[in-house]
């Protein structure tokens, strides 16, 4: 269950006009903060942010599940399921046992998911993974408008610069 807080930074995050990742932000800080407490923990810091993420669906953030492709099958289908709850398109049915054994499995996981280094490599590797899509993009866009020369200049500088780093 969300603190009130988050909820309330949630919707004013919605006020404001912001993206619905933003706004599940709120719920992924509260994951992180509850594991940094002590209160249970996670196997790896992309588990942490998925708990948040589906705490926010569950909470009615209008945060989309992952399209086809994108994500496994049972993770697609999770975040379906959450994002209805939230939605208020299926009522969520109670399930005391499975809830339970859910938090005793959590508790035993290490706390170190967590930690400023953990998240740090977890936000450096995302941003090195959106960078390196958007530089082959930008190399698909630049050899479709470059002549041949200047295709042919570019691959020698790449290539150059290849060299250079690998000294």
């Amino acid at each position: 269950m969300p603190e009130r807080r988050t909820i309330k930074k949630a919707r004013k995050d919605k006020r404001q006009g912001k993206s619905p990742s933003t706004q599940a932000g709120e719920f992924i800080h509260e994951e992180i903060r509850k594991i940094r407490r002590g209160k249970h923990g996670a196997r790896s810091t992309k588990q942490a942010v998925a708990i948040g993420l589906s705490e926010a669906r569950r909470a009615g953030v209008p945060l989309r599940p992952p399209r086809k492709g994108k994500a496994k099958a049972s993770t697609r289908k999770s975040a379906e399921y959450a994002y209805e709850a939230g939605q208020g398109k299926r009522k969520p049915r109670r399930r005391p046992r499975v809830s339970r054994a859910v938090s005793q499995v959590l508790k035993r996981e290490p706390r170190s998911a967590a930690s400023r280094k953990a998240l740090s490599k977890q936000a450096r590797s995302a941003a090195s993974h959106r960078s390196a899509a958007s530089r082959s993009a930008a190399a698909r866009k630049a050899s479709k408008t470059k002549g041949s020369s200047a295709r042919s200049a570019a691959a020698k500088k790449a290539a150059r610069t290849r060299a250079r780093h690998r000294r």
